[in-house]
């Protein structure tokens, strides 16, 4: 059926689109997995006291090479075109999962951290390659239906996180290694690249519209109001993505479930709800939508901070998941629909905010996490020495203080999100 399609036929692209997105969620999914693994069996040995910042660092790399393919990617993706970008990102993912795989064979000591850091640096450029060609190309096939077909794309995130959550959950029960887990992306990211280079792309709106590449890079600037929306999606990002990053490291150690159990059930969450973002946004209004998710998300994070069984855990999740479900498509939508003639160099500008955010925030939430730990161990010599039930002791106030730290930054969008809303009802 799906070779009986057009190579240009809006529903293929739009298959193909999904399918990108799905990997970049199984990439992520499956980085998120085998951190700990990652973590006992080569970090530990290297810094044991700092074990949890050096994979935080690595897990965050990840984000910056989204942010820097995000940006040139959008910025550029006219001159490369949607097809090579897309085809790109497929190989990107499935050669940095390889490094990732291969560290301990080649290398030791630090340079095992390194090849993990750079392995995870490709998968975040080739995540931010999917964004940057997947988003302008959605906005262009459906110019018309944009919130529901951005939300519905996205969707397919989630799905990827669940795919690849149950893949590694799976795989533990049957103890399988971590590196056959991380394999698993290969299969998704080369049939991207394989249909990518099967297919035929159009130009970008921007293009069709005659819209010239200087006026897209001066719409920003002669509406200045895009940069509340790129500030605000450094908190939304950090909202959603770093949290989702940190479950298996910190939650799995205090709440009595694998913290990718807690994943796959948000992300199940979202994949139903962003199928309903067109009729949600329709009633409440875009930022209306995104008021509300501000609530949901800073409820969820606090009730992280105080769960400590697994029925609290998926209480909290259920608020955070209904929280952050919209965001990044609703933002990327609002980008491309408030600011038109910035083409995919505003869609992308959105998202390499969110992608930076994280590379910051994700660093910091793990020195506030080692931090915590040792200070209620009573400093590092006390917590190498501590027994079974003082170290758990030490992670739950660990798990407590960070993910109330992280609770403050939904909470700052109800400030920001209701100051638009409260503007455009007045108008």
């Amino acid at each position: 059926m799906f070779q009986a399609l057009k190579k240009s036929s809006p529903h293929r692209l739009f298959v193909i689109a999904t399918l990108a997105i799905f990997s970049a969620a199984i990439s992520m999914s499956l980085r998120v997995a085998i951190s700990d693994s990652v973590r006992e069996e080569y970090l530990t040995e290297i810094d044991p006291a700092r074990s949890v910042t050096l994979m935080t660092e690595a897990l965050g790399i990840s984000f910056f090479g989204f942010a820097l393919s995000l940006f040139f990617g959008s910025l550029l993706l006219d001159f490369f075109g949607i097809r090579r970008v897309l085809a790109f990102a497929g190989l990107a993912f499935a050669t940095g999962a390889c490094f990732v795989i291969f560290s301990g064979s080649l290398a030791s000591g630090m340079g095992v951290f390194w090849l993990i850091w750079f392995g995870m640096l490709l998968q975040g450029i080739g995540w931010g390659s999917v964004e940057a060609a997947s988003n302008p190309l959605i906005a262009t096939i459906y110019p018309d239906d944009m919130i529901h077909r951005m939300n519905v794309l996205h969707a397919w995130w989630p799905a990827g996180i669940v795919v690849g959550g149950l893949w590694s959950v799976g795989a533990g029960l049957g103890n399988v290694d971590w590196r056959i887990v991380m394999a698993g992306v290969l299969i998704p990211s080369l049939t991207t690249t394989w249909l990518t280079l099967r297919s035929e792309f159009p130009k970008t709106a921007r293009v069709t519209a005659g819209i010239s590449f200087k006026d897209m890079v001066l719409e920003i600037f002669r509406r200045p109001s895009f940069f509340i929306w790129f500030g605000a999606m450094f908190l939304t990002a950090a909202s959603e993505l770093a949290p989702g990053q940190l479950v298996e490291l910190v939650l799995t150690q205090t709440v009595g479930i694998r913290g990718i159990i807690i994943l796959i059930y948000v992300s199940g969450m979202m994949f139903v709800f962003r199928h309903f973002a067109g009729s949600l946004s329709h009633r409440l209004s875009p930022v209306g939508l995104l008021w509300f998710s501000g609530l949901f998300a800073a409820v969820g994070l606090y009730l992280f901070s105080i769960a400590t069984n697994p029925v609290l855990a998926i209480l909290a999740a259920t608020f955070w998941g209904a929280g952050v479900c919209f965001m990044w498509p609703t933002m990327v939508a609002q980008a491309a629909e408030r600011y038109p003639n910035g083409g995919s160099w505003t869609i992308g500008l959105i998202g390499t905010a969110g992608a930076l955010s994280i590379h910051f925030v994700l660093p910091v939430l793990g020195r506030i996490y080692d931090e915590a730990k040792l200070e209620a161990a009573g400093g590092e010599v006390a917590f190498a020495a501590a027994s079974a039930a003082d170290v758990d002791a030490a992670l739950r106030i660990a798990a407590e203080s960070t993910f109330q730290t992280m609770a403050l930054v939904p909470a700052a969008l109800l400030f920001v999100f209701g100051g638009v809303w409260l503007m455009e009802r007045k108008k």
